[in-house]
């Protein structure tokens, strides 16, 4: 089962860039939606709580929270996933200038883990003059999340970049966090040295499958990924074997990060 853990749509999406995306989503059995972040979170989660639950047989809604400006209670998060339909909370740490461990996000974890909602964490935009800081995202402030909360199942977006090594690091030592593989896949030698990385690491098992929609699709990462030892082929650099890069390919991501779902809508 292929799952696309990493896709997005913008906020007030046309028709014509919705169907784009479901376009996209043809070639995975099921995809992830993550909410873009924006000024009226409100707004933004309500119109992809429309989209996802329209296409229930296809995609699953995370939706948008900022824990030092929204309500953070037990009855908001639980209309969060019973009204709204949302599976996953993202987080954009660096946009907003958020600690991982500001108070008012570990009340969200507390709440999210009785929940059973994953929390994905998404890396910053890196061009130039992007909103944010760096600080706020380095993935190594995400495995003290991981230590008190032994039971939230976490995503590291995009393997955390630009900060590889702390992502790595973080996957070996906890149980509970994963990182999604979005590769670029017209930048061969970052993704060569991304996955021989994680191979050397020994977190392949770790890692779920992302296309970053609409920055690129799934068909043509899979196509990247399953090529992997094709890209350094005229040269003697180490390879993967192909049965891990697979695996990862077709690892069910919902069923990791224990997102329940009825396969009688197609699943």
């Amino acid at each position: 089962m292929i799952v696309d853990c990493h896709t997005h749509i913008e906020p007030d999406a046309d028709e014509a860039a919705l169907a784009a995306h479901r376009m996209a989503a043809d070639m995975v059995d099921a995809c992830i939606v993550l909410a873009r972040p924006g000024p009226d979170r409100r707004k933004i989660n309500e119109q992809l709580s429309h989209y996802v639950l329209s296409h229930k047989d296809k995609m699953i809604g995370f939706g948008l929270l900022q824990p030092t400006e929204d309500p953070i209670t037990d009855k908001e998060l639980a209309a969060f996933k019973e009204r709204l339909g949302f599976k996953g909370i993202v987080l954009y740490c660096g946009y907003w200038g958020l600690h991982p461990m500001h108070s008012r996000a570990v009340d969200m974890y507390k709440i999210a883990t009785k929940l059973g909602l994953p929390i994905f964490f998404h890396n910053p935009e890196l061009d130039q003059g992007a909103p944010g800081s760096l600080a706020y995202a380095q993935p190594y402030l995400i495995d003290e999340v991981a230590a008190a909360f032994p039971q939230l199942r976490i995503v590291i977006g995009g393997m955390g970049t630009p900060f590889l090594e702390q992502t790595l690091a973080v996957l070996a030592r906890r149980e509970n966090v994963y990182a999604d593989l979005s590769i670029r896949p017209n930048r061969v030698w970052q993704t060569y040295n991304m996955v021989m990385a994680a191979y050397d690491y020994g977190v392949m098992h770790k890692l779920l499958f992302g296309s970053g929609y609409p920055s690129y699709n799934a068909a043509d990462c899979i196509e990247t990924l399953l090529g992997f030892n094709m890209l350094m082929a005229d040269t003697s650099l180490p390879t993967v074997p192909r049965s891990s890069i697979s695996s990862v390919v077709d690892r069910n991501a919902l069923e990791v990060l224990g997102i329940e779902h009825d396969l009688s809508e197609g699943w």
